[in-house]
């Protein structure tokens, strides 16, 4: 379900310039439907993705090499003479990198989002959603969280990675909009806004999140309201310290955990962004006083 119009109108008023990234390539539907919510939200969103599908890359940074074939779903003609970049022919907000993800994001910050916001920098980087989790090991091979750890790593711009349960690549035109694309977008947008209604900072120095959603389905979890969020870990914490107190618990769930459990749940994680691990409990603290009333208990 879309945001009401007036709370649209109203989140406008603290409207955020966002660079987009994912790993599944930028003309992927779910990467392309978050792009719409965001700018349906009132926000200033630049799409800067690889120009095809870069899955499994981690945090592979390799310059953008001339694109000499057609980018994947056929979204970009060879361009003459071939050029490394390239930007959709109706929308300068949505842009191809022919290289990785974390290249992708890069070049998003340093050039493709300054362009349009009068050499101003992004307020938020975002990448995915993601097709298909990012849990636990998975999370060191994501070219999607790549693109995020390097947002906050390197960049010092907070971020948040997005991956969705339900899989199956779609291209950016695929007609009508399955509900899991369209609900993984206003999921991921009402975090997004939640996170920064409070102003900045928005996240602790060194931080990202590592956001998870269940799978979408035409029965139990199809629309946003249906989905409980929880506050998670990466890793397991067998020897770690101890974690932020939650429901009366210092440890949290994992994210495995609570997405492999069945329902309908978003765990959120926050990720130490030197080695995309779990963040200690003074920093997970700062995230969940942010979000608030958002977070519930995992039983």
């Amino acid at each position: 379900m879309r945001l009401p119009l007036l709370t649209s109108l109203a989140l406008s008023a603290h409207a955020l310039r966002i660079i987009q990234s994912n790993d599944d390539g930028w003309a992927e539907l779910y990467v392309r439907s978050f792009h719409d919510e965001l700018l349906a939200a009132g926000h200033d969103a630049v799409l800067s993705g690889p120009a095809e599908n870069r899955s499994g890359t981690g945090s592979t940074d390799i310059e953008p090499s001339p694109r000499t074939s057609p980018c994947q779903y056929n979204s970009c003609t060879p361009q003459s003479p071939p050029t490394p970049l390239g930007t959709n022919a109706t929308s300068p907000r949505l842009n191809w990198v022919n290289s990785f993800p974390v290249t992708a994001m890069r070049y998003g910050i340093s050039t493709l989002g300054p362009q349009l916001w009068s050499g101003a920098p992004p307020d938020l980087a975002v990448a995915g959603p993601n097709v298909g989790s990012n849990l636990y090991l998975q999370v060191h091979f994501s070219g999607t969280v790549g693109a995020a750890v390097y947002a906050a790593r390197e960049a010092r711009i907070p971020s948040i990675a997005f991956s969705g349960k339900s899989t199956g690549t779609l291209a950016w035109n695929t007609t009508p909009v399955p509900a899991r694309s369209a609900v993984y977008a206003q999921l991921a947008t009402k975090l997004v806004n939640t996170l920064t209604a409070g102003g900045k900072p928005y996240l602790p120095e060194d931080v990202w999140l590592n956001v998870n959603f269940s799978e979408v389905d035409g029965e139990e979890c199809k629309d946003v309201e249906d989905f409980r969020w929880v506050l998670t870990r990466i890793n397991v914490g067998v020897f770690s310290r101890p974690d932020v107190q939650m429901c009366g618990r210092t440890r949290l769930p994992t994210e495995t955990e609570v997405i492999w459990r069945g329902g309908c749940w978003v765990s959120v994680s926050v990720g130490d962004a030197a080695d995309k691990s779990t963040a200690d409990a003074g920093r997970q603290g700062v995230v969940a006083e942010r979000l608030g009333g958002l977070l519930g208990c995992f039983p």
